[in-house]
């Protein structure tokens, strides 16, 4: 099962249990009694905060994937130049050496929306999925704060937005 495929099969059961847990809900309400109707509002708030952490996720995936298709088709993304194991898995060694590589762009421009990308997905590559995606909401941001320049004082547009400068 991809990662996609996971995504929208938890996000489906995650809106199911919220309608599960409304309709529990009402029916507290619907007992008249004030324990049954703290419980029941209860049951309302629950699905909301549920809700509102799928969302922020959606978000953040199509802001990474925006971000990822804006470096690609500037020729930007990050090579997989990692040295694999025989079975497969990254060898600790060789991201550590990306990751350095990557730190000291970062450093170097910290402006930059795109070496934060590139960052994040070293750390993503180390194992270290809390910092990977904490890195990539900086990139987020620094892309929304420059309009897509980042360091270079450039402006580049993603095809969806030179779409809607059309229409």
């Amino acid at each position: 099962m991809t990662s996609r495929t996971g995504f929208f099969v938890l996000s489906g059961v995650l809106l199911l249990v919220a309608l599960v847990c409304v309709g529990e809900g009402v029916q507290l309400i619907a007992t008249g009694k004030p324990l049954g109707i703290g419980m029941g509002l209860c049951a309302f708030v629950i699905p909301l905060i549920g809700v509102w952490f799928l969302r922020q996720t959606v978000r953040f995936g199509r802001a990474g994937e925006r971000l990822a298709r804006e470096l690609e088709a500037e020729g930007g993304l990050p090579v997989d130049e990692l040295r694999r194991t025989a079975g497969g898995r990254i060898d600790r060694a060789s991201a550590d050496e990306v990751f350095a590589r990557r730190k000291a762009e970062a450093e170097e421009a910290p402006g930059d929306w795109r070496v934060f990308f590139r960052l994040a997905v070293a750390y993503a590559d180390a194992g270290d999925t809390p910092r990977a995606r904490r890195t990539m909401q900086h990139a987020i941001r620094l892309h929304g704060t420059t309009g897509g320049t980042g360091g270079t004082g450039t402006r580049t547009t993603s095809s969806t937005e030179s779409a809607r400068s059309n229409a």
